[in-house]
């Protein structure tokens, strides 16, 4: 019967011109799925092997932070819901300043981060053929995505939703199989499941040391990015007053049982040194296991939450440049919407943009120029973050503890430990190297990536120049032609 509603009844249209397109399940799986990302499928490898088993407490800190960010846009979502989110929300709470700088932020944290699951996706399709150029891969997944987010919000709503469910599915059966291993003290490879794995190097838990484990916050906070996606889903839900509290409450048992629950089992199945870098620890269990075949199963769906990422990027950065060019701060033909309530000029916009970076990864490929790129992706992530808790805060000073029907808990104490904690993560990023295996060269990628900052500031700044001299114009054609009415008239 509601297959023939939505048939008959067309989604209703929000006052920004989007359709309100996304069911129950697609928000609750794009809650569910959003923050299970390459992050987890391939990254806890090598940070297992750089940081010992200690890495379940650096996700755990990481994911206390992530819940205290999704309670604090809840708050702000169920005050107002737009596909805008945190870009409308600082522009209320802080003037044209505070949307502009949050939205091209935002465009940094996505316009990185995109490019680098795309080509990805290049790297781990050679798993399966080894003779197509990344690249190739790359254009081609960046093809697919494009067309399915032109097509409708309901098109990427389906999407997401098998994605995640590929990745929900794919994770819970690994933490049943794992556990009963662990239980049943499974021999893996040379060595046995078993917790013991856990203290069973020198330094026990702590391998490498314990400063290690709070160095590494800055590569497993950039593995919660997206988790904010609920916010600018909200203005295409069908009914966001009932779905956002539930998907915001979602987030607990997400972040403690698919992230610290697999990396807990990952540390017990088998010694963290076993587990290595650009390899996903999942398919490392399971080739020592003798099951190789499984191993592929998982590269499989390495792959989906490299698509699922990129779609999520596409799709965010669109309504995100969307809202920005209706406030003047991008190109005004960005605001161009289809006939399907698609923001299709914004999209293309951040395509074009991918596009360049697989092509200049042609050009670079070889130097640490696309890995600091990723680690600046990072700058994003934490100032969008960021943006959030002050928007709470200044709600609740603006507006006052009854603004939202879904108050942050603990506020406003709880935002400013959020915005201490990632200004703690911000000091640590400067510490963070990358060493070349084949030379043993140790490239300092935090300190160049803190020295980004600047660079990005002063874009930023002239940016704005550029705005508020757009504005001036704006105004004075604006009282000219007044006056030029007034003059005739009289």
């Amino acid at each position: 019967m509601q297959q023939n509603h939505h048939a008959s009844t067309p989604p209703a249209v929000s006052a920004e011109g989007y359709e309100r397109a996304l069911s129950r399940r697609h928000v609750q799986m794009i809650a569910m799925g959003g923050a299970i990302g390459v992050g987890l499928f391939m990254g806890a490898g090598g940070r297992l092997a750089s940081t010992g088993p200690a890495l379940v407490f650096s996700y755990a800190i990481a994911g206390a932070i992530a819940y205290l960010l999704m309670r604090a846009l809840g708050e702000l979502i169920m005050y107002r819901q737009t596909s805008g989110s945190f870009v409308s929300y600082a522009g209320e709470m802080f003037g044209a300043k505070g949307a502009y700088l949050s939205g091209w932020m935002y465009f940094v944290n996505w316009a990185m981060t995109g490019i680098a699951e795309l080509l990805a996706i290049g790297l781990y399709f050679q798993y399966f053929f080894p003779n197509v150029p990344v690249e190739v891969s790359a254009l081609c997944a960046l093809a697919l995505l494009v067309a399915v987010n032109l097509l409708s919000v309901r098109a990427f709503g389906e999407f997401e939703f098998w994605a995640s469910v590929l990745k929900v599915t794919a994770i819970s059966l690994f933490l049943v199989a794992g556990t009963v291993m662990v239980v049943l003290n499974t021999r893996i490879g040379t060595t046995h499941a078993s917790p013991s794995n856990l203290l069973s190097g020198d330094g026990g838990m702590f391998p490498h040391g314990f400063f290690v484990m709070i160095l590494v916050l800055n590569a497993v906070i950039f593995a919660y990015n997206a988790i904010e996606l609920v916010g600018i889903t909200a203005g295409e839900m069908e009914d966001p007053q009932r779905e956002v509290p539930r998907a915001i409450r979602a987030v607990v048992l997400r972040i403690v049982v698919f992230y610290v629950g697999s990396v807990l089992l990952l540390a017990m199945l088998l010694p963290s040194d076993q587990y290595k870098a650009g390899v996903s620890p999942f398919v490392t269990v399971f080739d020592h296991l003798g099951v190789g075949w499984i191993g592929d199963v998982m590269n499989l769906v390495v792959i989906t939450a490299a698509l699922s990422s990129s779609n999520t990027g596409l799709y965010s950065i669109g309504r995100i440049f969307r809202t920005m060019a209706s406030n003047g701060h991008a190109p005004h033909w960005l605001t161009r919407m289809s006939k399907r309530h698609v923001p299709y000029a914004a999209i293309l916009a951040i395509a074009a943009v991918y596009l360049v970076g697989i092509l200049v990864n042609i050009w670079a490929g070889g130097t640490h120029a696309f890995d600091l790129a990723l680690n600046t992706a990072s700058i994003g992530v934490i100032f969008t973050w960021g943006s959030i808790f002050a928007c709470q805060l200044m709600l609740r000073k603006k507006k006052g503890d009854g603004a939202s029907s879904l108050p942050m808990p603990g506020s406003p104490w709880t935002s400013w430990l959020g915005l201490a904690a990632l200004a703690a993560i911000t000091v640590l990023i400067a510490f963070d190297t990358m060493t070349d295996k084949a030379t043993g060269e140790v490239f300092p990628i935090g300190l160049y990536t803190i020295l980004s900052v600047p660079v990005i500031a002063l874009l930023l700044w002239l940016g704005w120049l550029l705005v508020r001299r757009r504005e001036a114009a704006a105004a004075a054609a604006s009282g000219d032609a007044e006056a030029e009415s007034v003059d005739a008239n009289v």
